[in-house]
């Protein structure tokens, strides 16, 4: 492996990324902007590439790029570029297919009834099983995206009106997803049947608005209205929402992972505060695993909620012991060995002040492979502290996704293959502690965790995965997955 792989690793893939992010406007003249705006919103979803597409009732547009929303949809109003009054747009994490521009969503399509445009959230994990078989039969593929396999589902379909050919489709895929999409004259949302990934419905004045967070609504001043529910399809076109059962025993399980490290603290999701739940879990945390020591420091910023919750639960002082550079890009790490051990410095910067002769403890959201973990553990001893103990505000993760977050496989998570004494001495701190998976659905305002059925998905801390994982057992078995024999270089 080369260098820059390694340093990539150490330093970004000790994180959890973010899957993805979707929004959906109808009934605004400038709807390119108010989507642009939302997606902006949405940023924290996924940063490696964007992309718009509206329509006027007769012409589709779209606009698709690597990177940022702010980098490519700022400066000239995007709706001159982009005329329309519906619109969607998606934020994207590569977790499946890789990141060039033919992958980038949301993907559009001629078909039988129209035009018809979509972008998803999360993972279909029967993508490649059914892939493999349209291929079988004549179909083309032009992405590596698991959303094309839809499109092909929905053209396929015989039912006479769109709606019919769009359930039909989502009867035949599992995974974990949340969908935004539009024809000529409607925007169409979906979710899984366990409503894993979240889509959230708005109004804008007389407009509708789909989203994956409810910030996406703060940014452009729409009103929160409800969740899509779990296996539900919504219709809104001019004469309003319509409603749509895929799944008639559907089962409502959102993924606890939007509530550990995903969403913005600002979001509402499933009806609960993030910030709060959050905060929630560092009370918990407090109480399952105390620690003598002198201050209570964050790993930024998704630990500081939880830090703040276990220092008001201890009345141990909370301090910004570790300062974040925002402005630090991926590319900016220098594939060379004397840049390895500088790799966390680039980002979180030691508060000496805070930290020196002190016994610290730090609460992060969650510890994946350990790596980055353990550097910063070392900056907060080369910055003096006395003694260092390090908390985890989720329980440990042991088994990895399949519905949309990119994740090590389980030989590459730290609680997966070693004890906790192990991971102590690895980490190198004083002591360790993970919340339990019971203080977790505490947290989220649960007595208790229902182990016939849970209320919410967990697999990542339990292993009870909701859904058959046909492509992955597939894949165990030798059948391999669909390569791309396309080379794009972005």
């Amino acid at each position: 492996m080369s260098q820059t792989s390694d340093v990539s690793m150490d330093i970004e893939e000790d994180r959890i990324r973010e899957e993805c992010g979707v929004f959906g406007v109808f009934g605004v003249d400038n709807a390119a902007s108010f989507a642009a705006l939302g997606l902006h919103a949405l940023q924290h979803r996924g940063q490696e590439a964007c992309g718009i597409a509206t329509t006027d009732g007769s012409i589709f547009h779209t606009e698709r790029h690597l990177g940022l929303v702010g980098d490519n949809f700022t400066g000239d109003d995007p709706s001159e570029r982009l005329p329309g009054h519906i619109a969607i747009g998606h934020v994207r994490y590569s977790t499946a297919g890789q990141t060039v521009l033919r992958n980038v969503q949301p993907l559009y399509s001629e078909l039988h009834t129209g035009g018809f445009a979509l972008a998803h959230n999360g993972h279909i994990t029967n993508a490649y099983t059914i892939k493999d078989a349209l291929v079988e039969k004549g179909a083309l593929f032009q992405s590596t995206s698991d959303t094309e396999v839809v499109i092909h589902l929905i053209a396929r379909s015989g039912g006479k009106e769109f709606t019919d050919r769009f359930v039909s489709a989502m009867r035949q895929i599992d995974g974990g997803y949340a969908f935004v999409g539009m024809t000529k004259d409607c925007l169409v949302g979906a979710r899984d049947r366990f409503g894993i990934r979240p889509l959230l419905i708005g109004r804008l004045n007389d407009s509708y608005v789909l989203a994956s967070e409810t910030c996406a609504f703060d940014m452009i001043g729409a009103q929160f209205i409800r969740e899509v529910d779990a296996g539900e399809v919504v219709v809104i076109n001019e004469d309003g929402i319509r409603s749509f059962t895929a799944f008639p025993n559907a089962e409502k399980r959102p993924c606890l992972f939007e509530f550990v490290y995903f969403a913005r603290p600002d979001s509402i999701v499933s009806g609960k505060s993030v910030y709060e739940v959050r905060k929630r879990m560092g009370q918990r945390l407090a109480q399952e695993t105390p620690a003598d020591v002198d201050v209570i420091i964050p790993v930024p910023d998704s630990g500081v909620p939880a830090a703040l919750g276990y220092a008001q639960e201890t009345g141990i002082p909370f301090e910004l012991g570790i300062i974040r550079n925002h402005y630090v890009g991926r590319t900016f790490i220098q594939p060379t060995q004397g840049m390895r051990d500088m790799g966390v410095r680039l980002k979180h910067s030691a508060n000496r002040s805070m930290i020196e002769g002190k016994r610290v403890l730090l609460v992060d959201d969650s510890i994946v492979r350990g790596t980055t973990s353990t550097k910063i553990v070392r900056m907060i001893k080369a910055a003096g502290a006395k003694e260092v103990h390090f908390r985890s505000a989720s329980p440990p993760i042991k088994y990895p996704d399949h519905y949309g977050i990119d994740m090590p496989s389980k030989d590459k998570l730290i609680a997966a293959n070693y004890s906790l004494e192990e991971m102590t001495h690895m980490l190198e701190v004083d002591s360790l502690g993970f919340l339990s998976i019971e203080g977790l659905y505490w947290a989220m305002g649960e007595e208790y965790r229902v182990d016939e059925a849970p209320q919410f998905t967990d697999h990542c801390f339990t292993g009870c995965y909701p859904t058959p994982l046909i492509d992955r057992e597939r894949e165990l078995a030798g059948g391999g997955k669909q390569l791309s024999f396309l080379v794009e270089v972005a």
